[in-house]
């Protein structure tokens, strides 16, 4: 009988010892022990499958990727050990000098910094392009493409981007489709289920969601994941430790509970958003007037608890206001990390997006007065009236 994803959440994966716990083991170990020289190599050659070394794989690491795989509806996952080791290792193990990847442009700045420095150094040619404009796709892959590559909702605008039109046009051209699904979540999205190929996630957010620990998730085809995946993981050591897999095993089991209040907060702090003198223009997936809304509600079952917005400024204090709003938040924390319990904010084009050029942001709308607001489980008034005493507060 297939189970749904609160139970999967809690209970896939999981692989007790002769000691049959309730919770999940943890492996504090980097090594194991072979009963003989003979069954060393037959492992090694891949005869005998067992653990050898937690690099390449670890019982409480496997617990989370069969769990992780189970919640996305995906043959198979590789858990890494930050979600920007996920991104190089998808980039890394697949493309070659000479392949060509084309990505949405709305991207996390290490992402940006990844396509337009590091992947041109071995010769593989990156094109950034509208994500949200479909022709924009089919005019990029006219020419030949090995990759596909974007986040949706993207960071930190929420833009809203097709996955089944544009996987569609990925096969005709023979490219793999990429999605980050972080925003997201699995609870709120399933990337596979409209054509893509690989998805990836920093589970360092919502996946723990408790500011605890690093972690990054890939995930997609057993064939893919074994034969492309895997050998780069082993050989090149971006692993997951065994506690941070543990904790992230853990943060998966409130999961569903945690995304779908935050969202209910989201929708909640919006509505109040777009009554206040003081905002001039709010991102969210499941803004009625948003003209990317009938799509955000076609992929997702919810808005998701990321909000971002500008606010109200002249055009040369835009930068000085939107520092006065945070400083003068007391509740609300300034972090540039998201999906946490707690509500946190951040201003991207100081923090998360600083090393994009001036173009660059305006291209993404990332201006002065942007502000990103992840929301967390506080009582959803709470949030409000923070941010409402901290507006009235603004001394700019």
């Amino acid at each position: 009988m297939k189970k749904k994803n609160s139970t999967n959440l809690i209970h896939a994966g999981i692989n007790r010892t002769k000691f049959m716990e309730t919770s999940e083991p943890l492996f504090l170990t980097s090594g194991f022990i072979y009963k003989t020289a003979e069954e060393a190599e037959q492992a090694f050659k891949e005869q005998k499958k067992r653990f050898m070394y937690s690099r390449f794989g670890n019982p409480t690491i496997e617990i989370l990727q069969k769990k992780l795989a189970t919640i996305e509806g995906a043959e198979a996952c590789w858990a890494t050990a930050t979600g920007m080791s996920a991104v190089f290792t998808i980039f890394m193990s697949y493309l070659k000098k000479g392949d060509r990847i084309v990505a949405g442009r709305a991207l996390f700045g290490s992402c940006h910094h990844i396509l337009n420095v590091i992947l041109p150094k071995f010769g593989i040619e990156v094109e950034l392009i509208d994500g949200k404009d479909i022709n924009c796709w089919e005019k990029a892959l006219k020419k030949k493409t090995n990759m596909i590559f974007f986040e949706t909702p993207s960071n930190p605008c929420l833009e809203i981007i097709d996955i089944k039109e544009v996987a569609k046009l990925a096969k005709k051209n023979g490219a793999i489709v990429v999605v980050d699904n972080v925003f997201a979540t699995p609870i709120l999205q399933k990337p596979i289920n409209f054509g893509a190929d690989l998805v990836m996630y920093s589970a360092t957010k919502h996946i723990d969601g408790q500011g605890r620990v690093l972690g990054g998730a890939i995930l997609g085809k057993k064939k893919f994941c074994n034969e492309v995946i895997k050998p780069f993981i082993r050989n090149t050591g971006p692993s997951i430790s065994p506690f941070n897999a543990w904790v992230l095993i853990k943060g998966l089991e409130t999961l569903e509970l945690r995304v779908k209040k935050q969202s209910e907060n989201a929708t909640k702090i919006v509505d109040y958003l777009q009554k206040s003198k003081f905002i001039k223009k709010i991102f969210f997936p499941y803004l009625e007037e948003s003209p990317q809304f009938n799509l955000a509600k076609k992929q997702m079952l919810g808005g998701g608890n990321i909000i971002s917005f500008e606010l109200t400024s002249k055009k040369n204090n835009e930068k000085e206001k939107s520092f006065s709003f945070l400083n003068n938040l007391s509740l609300i924390n300034i972090s540039n990390n998201l999906g946490d319990t707690k509500s946190l904010i951040t201003h991207p084009a100081t923090t998360t997006h600083h090393r994009l050029n001036k173009t660059e942001k305006m291209e993404l709308g990332i201006t002065k007065n942007l502000i990103r607001l992840s929301v967390g489980l506080e009582d959803a008034q709470d949030i409000i009236d923070d941010i409402e005493n901290s507006l009235k507060k603004i001394n700019i």
